[in-house]
C-alpha cells in the first residue's frame, strides 16, 4: 500500500488556555512589563506605563496619532488569540477632544476572517463583505469606562447572518489610558453605582 504524506497546518493559538470560566484576561497594565506580548508601534513618549490615582492602579498611556501610535495582539501575523467568548471589554478613558479607535480581527464559522474598525472618527455605520466601520460616538470622555462589545451581533448583524467563531486579533490606538482588556462569557452588569465607571453597551445594531 502506498501511503500519501498529508501536510498539516500548525494554528499557533496565543491563547490555549480552559475558555469555559467567566472571563479571559487579554491585557492587564499591572506587573514589570505589561506589554511584552504585544507589538508596541510608537515611542516610549507616546506609548508608556504610569499609575493613575483615580482608579489607583497603573494604566498603558496611548498619545499622538491613532494612524501611527498603536498596540497590536499578537505581536505576529502568524498567531491567533482564539478567543471564543462572545463580549469584549476594554477598560478605557478616552480624553476630552482626542479621537480613540480599536481593530479587532474576527473568524467566522465558515473559517472567513473580518475586521471591526470601531472609531470615534466615523460617524455612520458602514460595512463591506469583510469589513466595517462602527462610529463610537456614544462614548463618554474624560471618565473610566467599560467598553463592552457584543462580538456575536456585531457578526451576525453587520455581516448578513455570519456566525462569530473567535476573536484573533485587536489593535487598540491613540488616545487613551487602558487599563485592562478581557473577554467574557456572560454581559456585565453594569457598574456605574459601584466604582464611579460607566457601562458603555455597543451591540451590533446601527441604532
Amino acid at each position: 500500500k502506498v501511503f500519501k504524506k498529508i501536510k498539516i497546518k500548525k494554528i499557533n493559538t496565543l491563547f490555549f488556555v480552559f475558555q469555559g470560566g467567566a472571563f479571559v484576561e487579554i491585557f492587564s497594565a499591572q506587573g514589570k512589563n505589561p506589554g511584552a506580548k504585544w507589538k508596541i508601534l510608537g515611542s516610549p513618549s507616546v506609548i508608556w506605563k504610569e499609575f493613575d490615582k483615580e482608579v489607583k492602579s497603573f494604566v498603558f498611556v496611548l498619545e499622538g496619532s491613532s494612524q501611527t501610535n498603536k498596540i497590536q495582539l499578537p505581536k505576529e501575523n502568524k498567531q491567533i488569540l482564539g478567543l471564543i467568548q462572545r463580549f469584549l471589554v476594554l477598560q478605557i478613558y478616552i480624553p476630552l477632544g482626542q479621537d480613540f479607535s480599536t481593530e479587532l480581527l474576527i473568524t467566522d464559522l465558515g473559517n472567513i476572517k473580518r475586521r471591526l474598525y470601531l472609531s470615534t472618527v466615523h460617524k455612520e455605520l458602514s460595512s463591506t463583505p469583510l469589513h466595517a466601520k462602527i462610529p463610537l460616538f456614544m462614548i463618554k470622555r474624560k471618565i473610566w469606562c467599560n467598553l463592552c462589545i457584543d462580538l456575536v451581533a456585531f457578526t451576525s448583524e453587520i455581516f448578513k447572518g455570519a456566525v462569530f467563531q473567535s476573536l484573533d486579533g485587536i489593535i487598540v490606538s491613540a488616545n487613551c489610558k487602558l487599563r485592562k482588556i478581557f473577554t467574557l462569557k456572560c454581559k456585565p452588569q453594569d457598574t456605574a453605582d459601584k466604582d464611579e465607571k460607566t457601562e458603555e453597551y455597543v451591540s451590533g445594531t446601527a441604532g
